[in-house]
């Protein structure tokens, strides 16, 4: 029954103490060693893929866009990552939080010709035109 009071006078003890060295720890730091989100570069961006097809620019709706990138890592193998969207009556797709770098972007249309093409993303907002064509007659 004795040991209690000591228990927890310990514990109170150890978290003053922690919570003292928190305290100092973040006054040391210069002011101008501090980062504000600003100044943080973004890691991801806001796609936008505009697509339009044929002799009188007409936008391909229902279109299945696909991009795909490839993480690179040093110890392990490559990681491989693909987003799929549809585009609106616009013939618009959005992607969101799509990485920045290398991308390839593939389109897939009912009575269109497949489209694939390999893009740098740069921007935090980037917008990409493609022009779709019809595809060759078979006879």
């Amino acid at each position: 029954m004795r040991i209690r009071p000591y228990i927890a006078t310990g514990i109170a003890l150890g978290l003053i103490t922690a919570i003292g060295v928190g305290v100092a720890a973040q006054d040391s730091q210069p002011p101008a060693a501090k980062t504000t989100p600003a100044q943080v570069a973004p890691t991801t961006c806001r796609l936008t893929i505009e697509i339009k097809g044929g002799e009188k620019d007409v936008p391909v709706e229902n279109a299945s866009v696909y991009v795909k990138y490839i993480e690179e890592r040093k110890l392990t193998k490559d990681k491989k990552l693909e987003l799929n969207v549809k585009t609106n009556r616009e013939g618009v797709a959005h992607v969101q939080d799509a990485p920045l770098g290398r991308a390839l972007v593939q389109i897939v249309a009912e009575g269109w010709k497949t489209y694939g093409r390999w893009y740098d993303v740069t921007e935090a907002k980037q917008t990409i035109s493609i022009h779709l064509e019809k595809p060759p007659k078979w006879y």
